[in-house]
């Protein structure tokens, strides 16, 4: 999904020669200029230089054209973000994470129609399902129940949404307000009654912002939490297999 120039102007259109991949790629560059909320298919109409009931041939409303942005947005997003791997789930995981945030982060458009708006269609739906499935399968392979992986990664998962939407939310305040700010710049911090808090604020820490302190250390729990979940079920299996081995030799 390459950024386009705002000034580039479109050559002007043969009669007949629209289809449906030149109406979505075209609706890309219209979004890098009004975001996905300005857009409209009488602007997109405008933009591609041709009527708008030609667009509405291919897409009956603007949810049907949304969808299909989000199909290719999420294709995409999938091929580039690393798989999670069972041999070194850590790391990979690490790394998956990391990637899925940077990439939503850099990508304005990504974020707002895949995380910000609600509906997907069947096939983006499937998509996430299947990128999902193959996350849970690593971790298990590497040694979690099925329910401990899909713990870990659903939270993991929550993790990376949850950062970046505040953070898309917070820039899209500023655009429309340049005055605005997030909820965790005005929480009033006061040395005498609020000393710890002022300790920890002082050397640069906010608190609830998705910025990276915050996301690293939230990032560590959860993969902590996951290493603990693994060496406790190796202790329990290397636990039984003593106990097999000391009944069989009492035997």
């Amino acid at each position: 999904m390459t950024k386009r120039s705002a000034a580039a102007k479109r050559p002007r259109r043969e009669r007949g020669s629209l289809n449906p991949d030149d109406i979505i790629e075209g609706a890309f560059e219209l979004a890098e200029q009004v975001s996905i909320d300005g857009l409209s298919m009488p602007l997109l109409g405008k933009h591609l230089d041709v009527g708008v009931t030609s667009i509405y041939w291919y897409f009956r409303k603007k949810d049907d054209l949304l969808n299909a942005m989000t199909d290719r947005a999420l294709s995409q997003y999938v091929f580039a973000t690393p798989f999670v791997e069972s041999r070194d789930w850590r790391e990979s995981l690490l790394n998956h994470a990391r990637t899925m945030r940077s990439v939503f982060l850099g990508n304005p458009i990504l974020c707002d129609l895949i995380l910000i708006r609600s509906a997907l269609s069947p096939h983006a739906a499937q998509l996430g399902a299947r990128g999902m499935e193959h996350a849970v399968e690593s971790l298990v392979e590497a040694g979690l129940s099925v329910d401990e992986a899909f713990d870990t990664y659903s939270a993991l998962n929550l993790h990376i949404r949850g950062s970046v939407v505040l953070q898309r939310l917070y820039d899209k305040n500023k655009e429309q307000d340049a005055e605005a700010g997030a909820y965790y710049d005005d929480i009033a911090i006061d040395p005498d009654t609020t000393p710890l808090l002022a300790e920890a604020m002082a050397k640069g820490r906010k608190t609830g912002a998705p910025d990276d302190r915050n996301f690293e250390y939230g990032l560590k729990c959860i993969l902590d939490h996951a290493s603990a979940l693994l060496e406790a079920s190796k202790n329990a299996a290397d636990a039984a297999s003593r106990g097999v081995s000391e009944a069989a030799a009492a035997g």
